[in-house]
């Protein structure tokens, strides 16, 4: 059994210096890795990560992420990536992280994802410009989503979004903003290339629980809708 912590959205400011640290200090002996659904800083400051990095510094087991929409809005975007990587904590964009825990193989897949709505009403690319370049970035996010999971041949598989790929987890934000929290298009990989879990942030007031088409468990893990600084999930791989 893989003990899985996962948490998104800590909005993590200067001011917050110490909560962190007192938060995640049992962490390391409760499960075998940590994930965290973006939104790690408050207004994506170099500053903000690099304060961050020190209170993570207690977590002694794995620690993979992907950035959200907060850590791209200072324009800092690969400051943040590499002042967290210097910490030894696996920023994922796109791309894939293998770990080995007891024998069993975890692969890991990432990226932020982006908006775009859900199902038959999902945003379409027709029209002006503003409108297919919106929808060519959540395909781009997509695509690389799927070339990650392509990389992975492990006994078991998850995935670490920003933005949510089923509406499930949206339930309690309103239908208005529905488009601007997720996409059903970033699901289309994650049911192609056969998945363990899911985990997103984003959808503050959403709900945990959710699946895709193709019944993949997927967990809106925004500290918000946990109302606690992470949460625990066992997962049984073939290898363990």
């Amino acid at each position: 059994m893989i003990r899985v912590a996962a948490v998104g959205d800590l909005h993590f400011r200067e001011s917050y210096r110490g909560g962190v640290r007192s938060a995640f200090r049992t962490v390391s002996r409760e499960a075998d890795l940590l994930l965290i659904a973006g939104d790690l800083t408050g207004i994506g400051r170099p500053e903000e990560a690099a304060v961050l990095r020190r209170e993570l510094s207690i977590v002694s087991i794995p620690t993979v992420v992907v950035l959200g929409n907060h850590d791209y809005h200072s324009d800092c975007e690969e400051d943040i990536k590499s002042i967290l990587r210097d910490g030894g904590i696996i920023v994922l964009d796109g791309d894939f992280h293998k770990l080995d825990i007891r024998g069993t193989s975890i692969g890991l897949a990432g990226t932020k994802g982006f908006c775009g709505g859900f199902g038959i009403r999902q945003i379409t690319p027709f029209g002006e410009i503003g409108i297919k370049e919106f929808l060519g970035h959540v395909e781009e996010e997509t695509e690389k989503l799927d070339r990650a999971l392509a990389g992975l041949n492990t006994d078991i598989k998850l995935v670490i979004l920003h933005y949510s790929p089923v509406i499930d987890t949206l339930a309690g934000e309103s239908p208005e903003l529905y488009p601007f929290l997720g996409c059903s298009m970033l699901s289309i990989p994650v049911d192609r290339h056969g998945t363990d879990l899911v985990v997103h942030g984003h959808a503050h007031h959403g709900v945990e629980l959710g699946q895709t088409d193709g019944g993949v468990p997927v967990r809106n893990v925004a500290m918000q809708v946990l109302r606690r600084y992470y949460i625990v999930y066992d997962l049984v791989g073939t290898g363990g």
